[in-house]
């Protein structure tokens, strides 16, 4: 619910409030965000007094500093000393910006964003405010749109700025979400990694000045996630003040914390300054990304279920992410680039009948593709790999009860390819300077109109022209050389969001004129892992590291902002090809079983009982798909604070729990430990099927459940929980 109270906003969601006031000076000041509070009068709030050393607005008594006040979208140059949301500079040079009221409405349901992903499904309870203000040096109009979500606890945060008069200005910085804390004892918390190793959490307190992650890579990256949060020091998984941030977009981004000399606390998110700008064009406007914020009094775990249930209940295109996802099984550890069509016939073959729904065919099946030296941008079969093209694969799956899907890399070009032969300068590359080269390939200028039609039309064909119902969609290097031939010496910094949104509408199209394929996103394993991605694909291969021990690390991190729908886990072979560890495949199972499932190995080459463990991994997992997809998540035990990674499922209706407990190391003569779970209904009887048990939820959440390590390496236990009476 939003209520205009002049001079005051409330934004209200179910647990929360989120209050700004108009100042007599128009400047759109923020008052309070937390724990819901009733419409009072807050006129007490925010008493300020100037600062020493501070610039003061003019008024009645010549004591009101914009550097003290908690401001929604702040500017530099008229007394602000800290970081602005907006710089625009105007015709003169000058980057001086200042932001008074303008005009504001109440709309029900919200706009779609032009270009860009966003919070998009189940809107008849959403409602958006927009709050126009004005420059006063360069007479932009900037409007900040928020759009409550209330059954979720999150606001989405972005900014449409307009040139009204005759004269071109430069955006040099226009940040989504701005958020002024009185209070400086926060902690940072991050999501942070490498290739293989993503999305680890880091804590660190902020201090005076800026504490900040960004991406110039051109991707949100594997290094450091577009999520962070503000914890109070004591705030724990299940207790403590926390306000989570993430962003909805799949490029450079920075969120930052900025503390000051009084101990506040400025908390931004928008597009990296430092490979950003641009142009505005008399009459022209510019529209942020969408930033997401949510408040939880209730620890972390709360915070990343109102992202989940925010996730699954209004974000994605496609029809396919609310059916049961398919399990896969994919042929790339199994013969790399050393695929043969009577390979894939004795693997498909091999396959069958053990509950797998798709076959997926990896990298190396186009151009002339033996290695990942040539042909990206060369979308055809390789005829001499597969004389009989790819319906046959196709037909041969069909034949064996599985569904045909196919790897692609729509966003690269090899320099030895037909495409580069014929469009040398398709790559991006900065005029002078030979391009930079990653794994022998280059990054195709997908801000050029030519290009993305190029390469659609190739994907396209491809996927027109046998039965192919799932893609996954890969993109394996950063870009460091950025611009475009196309673009003006003063458009140059706009290359790498240009790029990001030709990214976009090319997976718009190929999305939209191909509903029934289903789309997973992959960077090189978890490289793009962001929720722009997630809104054209259902789902995203969360690591290229497959090691099940390892990936107990990933998916706690991931689940920091992401549901476990959105997270990729396949069984892969041993000894692993990442770390060399060697585990049970009950182990490797129990692990990818808390995400969407799948196998990357030779099942031909597997003992009998493995396969029958496979066809009971599949079964199992049917069963488990709708509390993936629909329960909510709790982490138990954390893999970075002791030896034990645990996490639980609950249904919405608390009538069925899931559990699963992983040791990083064996231990000899283990001490007891018992897990408290989550969620339950603490006056219900639930039946623990493999303890034999039934206690009330009570028992559970409280005294805990005893966890007994089996005696093998790497050990994982799971139990199947349900409610048998009220």
């Amino acid at each position: 619910m939003i209520v205009y109270n002049a001079p005051f906003f409330f934004l209200e969601t179910t647990g929360t409030s989120y209050i700004m006031r108009l100042t007599d000076e128009g400047l759109l000041q923020h008052v309070y965000y937390g724990k819901k509070v009733p419409h009072d009068d807050f006129s007490y709030y925010n008493i300020h007094h100037r600062w020493a050393f501070d610039p003061v607005i003019p008024a009645k008594d010549d004591c009101v500093s914009a550097n003290a006040l908690p401001q929604e979208y702040p500017t530099f140059g008229r007394g602000d000393l800290r970081q602005p949301a907006l710089v625009i500079e105007d015709k003169k040079g000058r980057r001086i910006n200042y932001l008074t009221y303008l005009r504001h409405e109440l709309r029900e349901g919200r706009e779609l964003l032009p270009g860009l992903p966003c919070l998009n499904k189940n809107l008849q309870e959403v409602q958006t405010l927009v709050i126009t203000l004005q420059d006063e040096i360069t007479c932009a109009e900037v409007a900040l749109h928020y759009v409550v979500f209330p059954q979720e606890d999150v606001i989405s945060r972005y900014t449409v700025i307009k040139n009204p008069t005759d004269a071109p200005m430069i955006l040099h910085k226009a940040d989504s979400l701005s958020v002024d804390f009185e209070r400086g004892n926060f902690d940072f918390i991050s999501l942070e990694g490498a290739w293989a190793r993503e999305r680890y959490p880091a804590r660190r307190r902020i201090c005076q000045g800026t504490t900040s992650i960004e991406s110039r890579r051109g991707s949100s990256s594997a290094m450091l996630n577009p999520f962070a949060a503000l914890a109070d020091p004591v705030t724990t998984e299940t207790s403590g003040e926390v306000y989570g941030a993430a962003f909805v977009y799949s490029s450079d981004f920075r969120i930052l914390a900025e503390g000051n000399q009084m101990e506040n606390t400025r908390f931004q998110v928008g597009l990296n300054p430092e490979t950003f700008s641009w142009k505005l064009e008399p009459n022209g406007s510019f529209t942020t990304p969408e930033a997401l914020i949510t408040y939880s009094s209730e620890g972390l775990g709360r915070m990343s279920r109102n992202f989940h249930r925010v996730s699954r209940s209004h974000l994605g295109k496609s029809a396919q992410k609310d059916l049961q996802h398919p399990i896969v099984v994919n042929n790339w550890e199994a013969t790399y680039f050393d695929v043969t069509e009577e390979k894939l016939e004795r693997l498909i073959q091999s396959s069958s009948g053990l509950g797998i729904d798709t076959f997926v065919l990896d990298d190396g099946w186009f151009g002339h593709r033996d290695f990942d030296d040539s042909s990206l941008g060369d979308w055809y079969v390789f005829a001499e790999k597969f004389p009989h093209g790819l319906q046959h694969i196709a037909d041969l799956c069909r034949s064996h009860g599985m569904n045909f899907g196919i790897w692609f890399e729509p966003e690269m070009i090899s320099p030895n390819s037909d495409l580069y032969r014929a469009h040398p300068d398709w790559c991006i590359h900065c005029e002078g300077f030979a391009p930079r080269q990653t794994r022998r390939q280059l990054v195709l200028d997908m801000s050029r109109p030519e290009v993305v039609e190029n390469i659609y039309t190739q994907v396209a064909k491809v996927l027109s022209s046998c039965d192919i119902t799932y893609v996954k969609w890969d993109c394996n290097r950063n870009i460091s050389d950025n611009g475009s031939e196309t673009l003006a010496p003063d458009r140059q910094l706009e290359h790498t969001h240009r790029q990001m949104l030709g990214v976009y509408e090319l997976m718009r199209r190929l999305t939209e004129d191909f509903p029934h394929v289903f789309f997973e996103g992959c960077s090189g394993g978890g490289g793009r892992f962001d929720f722009g991605i997630l809104y054209y694909m259902p789902q995203i291969w969360t690591s290229d590291d497959s090691d099940a021990v390892e990936r107990l690390k990933i998916q706690y991190g991931t689940s920091f902002a992401y549901p476990p729908a959105s997270m990729v886990g396949h069984v892969s072979a041993c000894p692993n090809h990442q770390t060399a560890r060697t585990c049970s495949f009950a182990t490797r199972g129990e692990i990818a079983q808390m995400c969407n499932y799948g196998y990357e190995l030779d099942i031909g080459c597997l003992f009998e009982e493995e396969r029958r463990q496979i066809a009971r991994q599949t079964a199992h997992h049917r069963i488990l798909a709708p509390l993936l997809r629909d329960g909510e998540f709790y982490r138990l035990s954390s893999p970075f604070a002791g030896n034990v990674c645990a996490w639980e499922l609950v249904s919405d209706d608390r009538s069925r729990a899931y559990v699963m407990a992983g040791w990083q190391t064996p231990m000899a003569n283990p001490t007891a430990q018992y897990l408290r779970l989550q969620g339950l209904d603490p006056e219900a009887r639930y039946h623990v099927e493999q303890l034999g048990l039934t206690l009330l939820g009570a028992t559970l959440m409280n005294a805990g459940l005893p966890l007994r390590m089996p005696f093998e390496a790497y050990p994982v236990v799971a139990f199947d929980i349900v409610r048998t009476e009220k």
